[in-house]
């Protein structure tokens, strides 16, 4: 289990006693990146409780903040819980500074790794009036592990041919992404384990840490990396451009494409992949490293090269018809 704070169970009927809640059960999740997520099953409904370890009071504040957006605008997510005192995050005591602690509702779905084409259909929709939704302010305007940061993992000498493909990386998109791409506010992070399935049907968007003010289309490439590729097999199959299809077939049913949008995706699909492979090297090589994981970042690197190796015509008709 991802956890990094051990609550006991006299600590979490504490907590759960400033939403007016009480505890039947609780158990720690797995999963979560930096935080320390459990299940609250109480007399009312059942909860997920997170005690946000490693981000600082203010950027939960904000993701707090944006999960009531996204509830007044019938966003299928999560919904956050407020204390019954006000505010919207809790406080729990801690070396070195307090830890901001945010409840919310459990929702019941599944995660289903090999989606479908009418639930990825669905996705692009939901991604679409995401996308449509104004921004606030207090949203970054860079993507989390977006080419912005790519130069943190330069010089290290970890892995030179690695530097080397994420320099060339940087001079290719900083010469052709457009500066007339729409922005909007974006997921980010659009992969399959942060969809959420009720059988056939589509549930919920999860996990919204990496919300930001960003290229709209840069949501449909991370989707298409995250949700439209067989991740056991990227090298013998790359983006499954049947399936990448039908997201974006259920994205423009909302939000049609502009034609400077269309003419991007595959690079943006590149990018996700690169940026993937920036995340997964920064993670397993600097911040937690892991020898087993250590080269997971040139799975991604060969997918982005798979996709950049697609004729233009034939990925343009695949998506667009």
């Amino acid at each position: 289990m991802a956890s990094y704070t051990q609550l006991s169970h006299t600590e979490i009927k504490a907590l759960a006693d400033q939403y007016g809640l009480t505890v039947t059960e609780s158990e720690p999740l797995d999963g979560g990146n930096g935080n320390s997520s459990y299940l609250l099953k109480t007399r009312q409904a059942t909860y997920v409780l997170t005690v946000c370890d490693d981000k600082a009071f203010d950027e939960v504040n904000h993701m707090g903040q944006l999960l009531l957006l996204l509830e007044q605008h019938n966003v299928p997510c999560n919904r956050l819980i407020s204390p019954v005192n006000g505010g919207i995050l809790l406080t729990l005591p801690a070396s070195g500074g307090d830890k901001a602690v945010m409840l919310k509702g459990y929702i019941e779905g599944q995660v289903v790794e090999n989606l479908t084409e009418q639930q990825l259909f669905e996705v692009g929709r939901q991604a679409a009036k995401l996308n449509q939704i104004p921004p606030p302010d207090y949203l970054p305007t860079h993507h989390p592990y977006g080419r912005k940061l790519f130069p943190k993992v330069l010089g290290l000498n970890i892995d030179s041919d690695y530097e080397t493909l994420i320099t060339q990386e940087l001079d290719y998109l900083a010469q052709n992404i457009s500066a007339g791409l729409p922005r909007g506010l974006i997921h980010g992070d659009l992969f399959y384990d942060n969809l959420l399935m009720q059988g056939d049907a589509f549930k919920a968007i999860i996990d919204f840490e990496e919300a930001c003010h960003y290229y709209c289309v840069f949501e449909l490439g991370m989707a298409i990396v995250g949700a439209c590729v067989d991740d056991a097999n990227v090298e013998a199959n790359g983006v499954d451009l049947t399936k990448a299809r039908a997201l974006v077939a259920g994205y423009q049913q909302v939000r049609p494409l502009k034609t400077i949008e269309q003419q991007s995706l595959q690079m943006f699909v590149r990018y996700a992949a690169m940026a993937t492979s920036y995340w997964r090297f920064k993670t397993y090589n600097i911040e937690k490293p892991n020898n087993n994981k250590a080269t997971h970042h040139w799975q991604m690197v060969r997918l982005a090269q798979a996709v950049a190796g697609i004729e233009q015509n034939r990925f343009f008709t695949a998506i667009f018809g």
